[in-house]
Formats: C-alpha cells, sequence, structure tokens
C-alpha cells in the first residue's frame, strides 16, 4: 500500500551551520540512532513568491502576523511543465512551533493560483486556496521573486532505539545552496549565486518536541551550535547587499 502523502506538518526545526570537514564524522556518530531515508539523496528546487518589494520575506523577518512564507517545491532533478510540485505554506506559532500547509499539483496550476488567484482543476484543497487569497489581499501583485536550490541528505530515526523512545526525530543536511532573483523559473537549470560558502552546509533536525539527550550529546561533541538560519531571508538579503548575521543560540536549544 503506497504511503498516504501528509499535508500538514507541526514540528519545531532547529538549524545549524556545519563545516563539512566534520560531516563524515558526524554523520557516522548520527547513525547509531538514525538510518538514511527512504529517500536519501535529492535536488530541491524552490520558488518563493513575493512582490516587487519583498514585503513576505520582511513581514516574516520582522516577526509579523505568522511569519508566512510562501513557496513551490519539486524534488525533481529537471522539471517540467508537467511535473510534480507542492504548493507549502510555511507559518510558525506564537511558541515558534513550525507549521506547514501543502497541496500537489504541478508549476502552471499552482503559479496561476498564487499569482492570479485562480484555482484551476488541479487545485484540489480549498482551505489552502482560501489561505492564498487571504495572502494575496495583505500581499499585492505576488510573483515568483527567488529561486533557491540545493542537495539534501536526509536521514530518519530508528523506529526503535535501546534505551530511547522513539520521537520522530529527522535530520537533513543540505549543501551546493544556490540562489537567484531574475528568471525566477523552474525550468532553466540551477545556476545563481552561492548561499553559502563552499566550505559549510546547512544541517536542519525537525523534532515534534525538544531534542533528545543523545542529539544534544552528538552535537556538544562537535561543538555544534543552533543557529538563526533561513535560506530565503539569507538570500533576500545577499540579492539586496544587505548584511547578514547568523546569530548562534545560547542555550543550544530555543524554539524558532
Amino acid at each position: 500500500m503506497a504511503k498516504a502523502l501528509e499535508t500538514n506538518f507541526k514540528r519545531i526545526e532547529t538549524k545549524y551551520i556545519v563545516a563539512k570537514d566534520q560531516l563524515k564524522d558526524l554523520i557516522t556518530d548520527l547513525k547509531n540512532y538514525l538510518v538514511e531515508d527512504d529517500y536519501p539523496t535529492s535536488t530541491i528546487t524552490n520558488i518563493y513568491f513575493d512582490n516587487q518589494n519583498f514585503e513576505v520575506i520582511k513581514d516574516s523577518i520582522a516577526h509579523n502576523y505568522n511569519r508566512e512564507k510562501i513557496r513551490m517545491r519539486t524534488y525533481i532533478a529537471n522539471p517540467q511543465l508537467d511535473s510534480k510540485v507542492f504548493l507549502e505554506i510555511k507559518k510558525k506559532d506564537s511558541q515558534g512551533i513550525g507549521h506547514k500547509y501543502r497541496l500537489v499539483s504541478n508549476p502552471l496550476s499552482v503559479t496561476k493560483l498564487v499569482t492570479q488567484g485562480i484555482a484551476d482543476k488541479h487545485i484540489s484543497d480549498p482551505d489552502l486556496v482560501e489561505e492564498i487569497h487571504s495572502l494575496r489581499n495583505r500581499y499585492k501583485n505576488l510573483e515568483p521573486r527567488m529561486f533557491i536550490y540545493y542537495d539534501r541528505y536526509s536521514l530518519k530515526e530508528k523506529h526503535t532505539i535501546k534505551g530511547y523512545p522513539y520521537t520522530k526525530i529527522r535530520v537533513t543536511i543540505d549543501q551546493n545552496l544556490t540562489y537567484r532573483d531574475n528568471n525566477v523559473t523552474m525550468f532553466d537549470g540551477n545556476s545563481g549565486q552561492p548561499l553559502l560558502d563552499d566550505s559549510h552546509v546547512v544541517m536542519e533536525i525537525k523534532a515534534p518536541g525538544e531534542k533528545p539527550v543523545w542529539l544534544q550529546t552528538v552535537l556538544d561533541k562537535y561543538g555544534i551550535k543552533e543557529c538563526k538560519f533561513s535560506k530565503y531571508s539569507t538570500a533576500y538579503h545577499k540579492s539586496q547587499g544587505l548584511p547578514i548575521e547568523h546569530t548562534t543560540i545560547e542555550p543550544a536549544f530555543e524554539r524558532i
């Protein structure tokens, strides 16, 4: 039986900038508790929707509303007009817990919904459509505004770990991050500017609650500290020539 598609997510995401020369040993230690995901390697292409003044990401940075982001995502290396894509709305509640809502469609139908407010026969989630209409009323003239691409390696928690409860931990490692704010389309390759220097990667831990002790112990072994890092926010700052600061969070765990 095929696995049911999840369309609503509620979790805490913590992010880390990790040196590449630590990766091999770090992954070895993580694999005492984690296994590779069903599809451990993937390419991820994102199109973030915003207006010309970047009001969506500016509100997110300022913690206005629910810090929404609107994006179209695909895991297909060379997407076509009829490729499977996800339209996703990401939010954070007052507790700092992330929520993600998504539907599956194709690039043309998703773009038409976000930019024109038109839901065709390939859009099947009325609640998410209503949410898009609300965002379109707040942010006028939404359009594809930022392209972000990266290669991802994914791990998930083993279902049974002796002495530890199963808590549905996922760890992802992203590298070769690229962005562009011109020619914002999925159909013209992954060219662009580097989002991060080549000696580092972005690691994310996704969990339904606080990190277990074993995971914090592994992070402490390598001196890896959580930081505030948003791919879209970083791409926005870089594209506009604005200063960027990836702030380390102390203590090591904080809901963001």
